[in-house]
């Protein structure tokens, strides 16, 4: 997928983001701290990593300027509600930011943290496949609790196989 314009990409990034936000609503709010196993992300910190990188990475390398991310602790927000308003003010930033791309800026390159270079628009199109893989993990973990979590597309494969003819 190719994106020649930034609204392009924002309209197309607001439906992942979406379906992001509407798991936010399943976690329970004595669980936003909870992981699987110690020194693993908690559900918090995925969210905040999400918030972070998206503003403190992407944002910035977009803008030809180095990565200013610093991790995902609690000390940028703490709580069910701190950490969602965090997520989206992140988001918010972010989205100020890529709305002044111009097409050209979108054919540039940027230099990644790792330092290599490539064109912006595809760097873009790795944030949302971050937020696509990191919204998997919070799938899992929901999973994990025993939380049962709406269909991404609006059925569950069981659903599908049901409807389909053999």
């Amino acid at each position: 997928m190719t994106f020649n314009d930034i609204d392009t990409f924002l309209n197309y990034y607001a439906k992942i983001k979406g379906r992001t936000r509407r798991l936010f609503a399943y976690i329970p709010k004595d669980k936003m701290e909870w992981t699987y196993q110690e020194g693993k992300f908690t559900i918090g910190d995925i969210i905040r990593h999400l918030a972070n990188i998206e503003r403190d990475m992407y944002a910035e390398t977009v803008q030809n300027k180095p990565s200013r991310y610093q991790g995902c602790r609690t000390d940028y927000a703490h709580g069910y509600d701190a950490v969602i308003d965090f997520y989206n003010k992140m988001h918010e930033e972010s989205v100020e930011i890529f709305s002044k791309l111009s097409p050209e800026d979108l054919q540039k390159k940027c230099k990644t943290p790792a330092g290599i270079e490539i064109t912006t628009w595809k760097w873009l199109r790795a944030m949302a496949e971050h937020e696509i893989h990191h919204r998997g993990q919070i799938y899992i973990y929901l999973g994990m609790l025993g939380i049962t979590t709406p269909p991404i597309y609006g059925l569950t494969s069981e659903e599908v196989i049901a409807k389909s003819s053999e």
